[in-house]
């Protein structure tokens, strides 16, 4: 459909938008009975709204040129909607059972229509909030991660497809400057967007802009964050950005995606889960202590990193014949040399990914948009002290990430719950 340029919808704008373009209105049957529409976007930065028909269903999503929760005091790209598009399909050709299908994109309009997950699907964050447990969660998300960072990465791509890749997803240069910006810069010095549960965490705030050594930690995550093309990433993999019902799992919003760091998406997910623990006190009452489901969380935070690197490594091992250009085998000519060089990457990703866990664990509590799971503890005090065992945590675990494995962060996680 020619759009005649950009314009934000609305539900009943939406509706000529659905009629005018075949993608769409062939998924209800090209018919309006019953149509439903109705915008759900509660997130930070776009319009989503769920349209419903007796003929079917999806959900389009459309950017707006700022930030949403912000105003258009902080201007944001337009052009992130192509990336989440591109982002999607990629990802999706990858690991289609956990990423939804896209139907149409219309970049003038920077706007998606995609599958509609519907009930009882929800997002992620909300069902750890409520208490429910996931069974197949961490299975779930380490076959995503895998397989998406696997298959993006030169242990898949040749260096002419991945060089050629990473040039496409440079064009998302905004959203990774206003990451940089909110996960590694802000919360270490005055800003104007940071906040936090004042006054119960001043204190704890002024530390974190006089700490040297947390400076001198977050810089060498921000330099391979910038730096290191490794692999197609979500950028922003919370548990926000997550659908879920018992028996699956669906991977959303990945408008920040572009060739960074692996252990940024692994760290992103498994600090989010931290934080979901750290809170449970906040939602605990008479009845329930959360504490069955405290541990829940932290078995699923190790089975999630575990599952991944036995499926990670799987992967390798099945394609190290194939085109990928990171270890090419004449060189690599050997079982033992192989199993070195595994060993010497998933060391790296794991340091990686606890410092990109701790990065954004501490962004969430004294940066610039907070997480659910702490602002919906109603009292200020005891969320203030949830978030305050969460900030130790993760401020001791950006000094020194040294661990051996998820185990050994496990028991530092409980050492600081009490």
């Amino acid at each position: 459909m020619a759009s005649g340029g950009f314009r934000p919808l609305n539900e009943k704008s939406l509706i000529e938008y659905i009629k005018a373009t075949p993608a769409l209105f062939s998924k209800l049957a090209n018919q309006l009975e019953d149509l439903h529409i109705k915008e759900v976007g509660d997130g930070n930065l776009n319009f989503v709204y769920i349209v419903v028909s007796s003929g079917g269903s999806f959900v389009i999503k459309q950017a707006l040129p700022y930030i949403r929760c912000i105003g258009e005091s902080w201007p944001m790209t337009r052009e992130r909607a192509y990336f989440e598009a591109r982002a999607l399909k990629v990802h999706g050709g990858l690991c289609p059972q956990h990423v939804p299908e896209v139907y149409h994109f219309d970049r003038e309009m920077s706007l998606i229509g995609m599958r509609y997950l519907e009930p009882p699907h929800i997002i992620l964050r909300k069902g750890l909030i409520a208490g429910i447990i996931y069974p197949l969660l961490a299975e779930h998300m380490a076959d995503y991660m895998a397989s998406t960072l696997f298959g993006t990465s030169l242990l898949s791509y040749s260096t002419t497809e991945h060089k050629g890749a990473v040039a496409e997803f440079c064009g998302n240069a905004e959203l990774c400057r206003h990451t940089e910006q909110v996960v590694f810069s802000d919360p270490y010095k005055e800003s104007e967007y940071n906040r936090w549960s004042s006054p119960y965490l001043d204190c704890d705030a002024k530390k974190i802009r006089e700490d040297n050594a947390l400076k001198s930690a977050i810089g060498e995550l921000k330099s391979k964050f910038s730096e290191r093309a490794q692999a197609l990433i979500h950028g922003d993999l919370h548990t926000g950005s997550v659908m879920v019902t018992t028996d699956s799992t669906q991977i959303i919003d990945p408008e920040f995606a572009f060739y960074g760091p692996m252990g940024f998406d692994i760290g992103a997910f498994l600090g989010n889960l931290i934080l979901a623990f750290y809170a449970q006190d906040g939602h605990s009452d008479q009845e329930n202590d959360r504490k069955a489901y405290k541990e829940w969380i932290l078995r699923t935070l190790v089975e999630t990193w575990n599952l991944f690197h036995k499926k990670f490594i799987a992967l390798w091992d099945e394609n190290k014949g194939g085109p990928g250009d990171a270890y090419p085998p004449a060189v690599y000519n050997n079982y033992a040399l192989h199993l070195l060089v595994q060993k010497k990457f998933m060391r790296e990703l794991f340091l990686d990914t606890l410092g990109f866990a701790a990065a954004k664990m501490i962004r969430r509590i004294v940066g610039v948009v907070h997480v659910e799971d702490f602002e919906s503890i109603a009292s200020v005090a005891k969320r203030a002290q949830c978030e305050q065992r969460a900030l130790n945590f993760a401020t001791d675990v950006l000094r020194e990430r040294n661990f051996p494995d998820m185990n050994a962060v496990v028991d530092v996680i409980w050492q600081y719950s009490s």
